[in-house]
């Protein structure tokens, strides 16, 4: 007699997330002029927690690619007709950080690495084309509200809260971003919640 496979769970067509999951409550609509594109590590693709999605249907013109390494025509892409830089923190050796004061943001793209620190680490130094882009680096970043993933300091933050606080740095306006931060916030006593009502 041949086995039941198990039902597949029905998943959110929006945000691809199985329905029990879904996080479209918390999308928030945010216009920038600044491009953001988000560099998703494969094993990050399903993880409930993450915050990659969210940011990527909240931000307007953002784009979400996965992958560990990027092809030479996925590079064309991501450098073309705007000037690149990289939200990583400075390391001995890396490229100088570049003074972004008075720069067009229609004219800038922002790459940001989405995985543990340990995953973004592993595709920074799996690929030199990330290496050689210039650094866009937080200042005075917050305290995370990200309480459902553990970080090993307290400036470590999201996904979403680093690309947020990285927008209001360049200038991008406040309103829309700190509602963005809000909804975060939201989602996060979500799958916090979840987590609490499925250990029961």
């Amino acid at each position: 007699m041949k086995s039941e496979l198990p039902a597949r769970r029905a998943h959110c067509a929006r945000c691809l997330r199985p329905q029990t999951t879904c996080i479209c409550a918390w999308i928030t609509p945010v216009t920038v002029s600044t491009e953001v594109v988000i560099l998703q590590h494969p094993l990050e693709t399903d993880n409930a927690k993450g915050s990659a999605r969210l940011l990527q249907l909240s931000l307007s013109g953002s784009q979400l690619v996965q992958g560990e390494t990027f092809t030479e025509a996925q590079w064309q892409t991501l450098l073309a007709d705007r000037h690149t830089v990289l939200l990583y923190p400075d390391q001995p050796g890396s490229p100088a950080s570049p003074s972004l004061a008075g720069t067009d943001l229609m004219r800038l793209r922002v790459i940001v690495l989405d995985g543990t620190w340990r995953k973004s680490r592993k595709m920074l130094f799996r690929d030199p084309r990330l290496q050689q882009l210039p650094r866009l680096t937080l200042q005075d970043a917050p305290a995370s509200h990200y309480h459902i993933r553990k970080a090993q300091r307290a400036d470590q933050l999201s996904t979403l809260e680093a690309t947020c606080h990285a927008l209001l740095q360049l200038g991008e306006p406040a309103g829309e971003l700190q509602h963005l931060l809000q909804a975060f916030d939201g989602f996060v006593t979500r799958q916090a919640r979840y987590k609490i009502d499925h250990q029961k």
